[in-house]
């Protein structure tokens, strides 16, 4: 098992200026993969969701929250499910055309849309942020990961209430996974 980014909770708050507000409680001196899994045994999703999120470099939060809305949901319409593989495409090859087609498509349909913050998640990762008639515009280097959280946030409000317990818990043993760098178990 590899090391995580941020060892402890504190390290990922000292990382990103939005990371304490969005996972809330902790104390900063726990170790980020002995938090998180408690989060997950707490059912506090928001929380845990959040946490994963941050762990993850922007490539594998993309990937993941893709994996994760799939798990939530198979109801899509085209431009979700378009939204979604330019997503998934870009996690997988993150090249600049990926990452700037998916930022045109999450910019162009229903943001009411999880998908549609993924492929937002995946076009804010670097780069300018703005189509390319107007000035250069970074990304926050929290932007995918808010924008990963919102997708799943969406994605957890719509899941049956009986479904939830056991649909969060595979969705965040596979980001834990990623973040240990572990195999992932098929969907």
């Amino acid at each position: 098992m590899k090391q995580p980014r941020f060892t402890t909770v504190q390290d990922l708050f000292e990382a990103y200026s939005r990371a304490a507000e969005d996972v809330g409680e902790a104390d900063p001196g726990w170790g980020s993969l002995e938090f998180l899994p408690q989060l997950v045994e707490k059912r506090k999703w928001e929380p845990a969701i959040s946490c994963c999120a941050y762990l993850l470099p922007k490539t594998e939060a993309v990937a993941w929250g893709c994996r994760s809305l799939r798990r939530m949901t198979n109801q899509f319409n085209a431009d979700e499910e378009r939204a979604l593989a330019y997503a998934e495409e870009w996690a997988a090859e993150p090249e600049e055309w990926r990452r700037t087609r998916a930022l045109t498509l999450g910019n162009r349909i229903n943001q009411r849309a999880a998908a549609a913050w993924l492929a937002l998640a995946a076009g804010w990762s670097g780069g300018s942020v703005m189509p390319p008639e107007y000035d250069h515009r970074e990304a926050t280097p929290e932007q995918t990961t808010r924008a990963v959280r919102l997708a799943l946030f969406i994605g957890l409000a719509y899941l049956a209430r009986d479904a939830t317990d056991g649909i969060m818990k595979s969705c965040l043993e596979d980001g834990i996974a990623s973040v240990r760098e572990e195999p992932r178990a098929p969907r």
